[in-house]
């Protein structure tokens, strides 16, 4: 499945200054047993009405439970969380 994360980041934020520190911590979680593959995209459209990142993780159903206990996930909302002003949680089977 793949398991999206979309985030806005409060305004004065560095939006690019982030990409790279979220795409080296998502791809720590390619560690975890049935995760396959990290995409981290920024908006390629810099408006008020859009998001500012897109996060995909291409894992098996049954890694969700490992992901959300995970030491990259936690440091995710630790870290990013009080700067993000809205997040997006979406799961597909493809």
């Amino acid at each position: 499945m793949k398991h999206y994360i979309i985030a806005k980041f409060k305004d004065g934020c560095d939006k690019a200054a982030f990409v790279q520190p979220v795409r080296e911590l998502f791809e720590e979680t390619l560690a975890i047993p049935g995760i396959h593959a990290v995409t981290v995209k920024p908006c390629a459209i810099d408006r008020p009405n859009r998001y500012d990142l897109m996060i995909v993780i291409d894992m098996d159903r049954e890694a969700l439970a490992a992901y959300d206990v995970s030491s990259p996930h936690k440091k995710w909302k630790a870290e990013y969380g009080d700067l993000l002003l809205a997040k997006a949680i979406f799961d597909s089977e493809e």
